[in-house]
């Protein structure tokens, strides 16, 4: 071997060696940065330091499902939380909402397979449909409901999938069957809104917001019993959403509006 060639595999080398070291370097990194926006997700709630973690972790890594994924739940969580008093806000509520969107949209679209790209994408879409008013954008239920279907088809244990799903059916399920079955939206009803959060539950039983919403669709069916079951349960359940405090006050509410039937 003359010493050109040998020169240049040991520069081979060399280079395959330092890339590999950088990449492994980078993939910690990564993981670095989805745990500690995860933290501030879900642990103190400051959305917008997860976002800040999530969006430098995707700097780092393109197309990486696992955090296109968590980058759009932050935009709907910074975006519930935006005033929407003036046109201004309202437009700004809206942006981000559609920001969450895009994002779910390229998860879904880099790892077809995933659950909670899917369950995501319906999120943003629901939050863009009640945005905009639902019955002037049927288009938009239509595609969170087969999205939600499909998060659910390929993980029968998202929890926030079938949550979502009961959420669905509740809101579409508040005008006539008479009203909604011409435009397709026959299919949402109480019974199939309470199976749902009865299986988010069964997944989570410790997440205030599932068992709350159940309630109250309990007491839509005057299903009194059941409404208690779990309107008494959740002052025991530790904070594990920013909206807990809130929760617990519209539990304790209905829970008086109800409490001798």
């Amino acid at each position: 071997m003359n010493k050109i060639v040998l020169l240049l595999l040991v520069f081979f080398l060399s280079f395959t060696t330092l890339t590999l070291t950088q990449d492994v370097s980078n993939e910690t990194k990564v993981s670095e940065l989805i745990l500690e926006g995860d933290n501030f997700a879900e642990v103190t709630f400051e959305n917008q330091k997860a976002l800040s973690k999530y969006l430098e972790a995707a700097a780092l890594s393109h197309k990486n499902y696992e955090i296109y994924w968590r980058i759009s739940r932050c935009y709907v969580d910074i975006g519930e939380h935006y005033p929407a008093n003036t046109d201004a806000e309202k437009a700004k509520q809206e942006q981000t909402y559609k920001t969450a969107y895009a994002y779910a949209d390229s998860a879904v679209k880099i790892n077809p397979t995933g659950s909670m790209g899917y369950a995501r994408r319906a999120i943003a879409n629901g939050r863009i449909a009640l945005f905009k008013g639902i019955w002037e954008n049927i288009g938009l239920v239509k595609q969170t409901k087969a999205d939600l279907d499909k998060a659910i088809e390929l993980d029968n244990k998202n929890a926030t999938a079938y949550y979502v799903l009961g959420r669905t059916n509740t809101k579409v399920s508040e005008k006539s069957k008479i009203i909604r079955w011409p435009l397709g939206l026959g299919w949402a009803n109480l019974d199939d809104a309470v199976k749902n959060y009865e299986k988010a539950i069964s997944l989570r039983p410790d997440f205030i917001m599932y068992r709350l919403d159940a309630a109250r669709a309990y007491v839509e069916l005057k299903q009194f019993a059941k409404a208690k079951e779990h309107l008494n349960i959740i002052p025991t359940l530790k904070t594990q959403d920013e909206d807990d405090d809130k929760f617990r006050k519209e539990a304790k509410e209905l829970l008086d509006t109800i409490v001798s039937k």
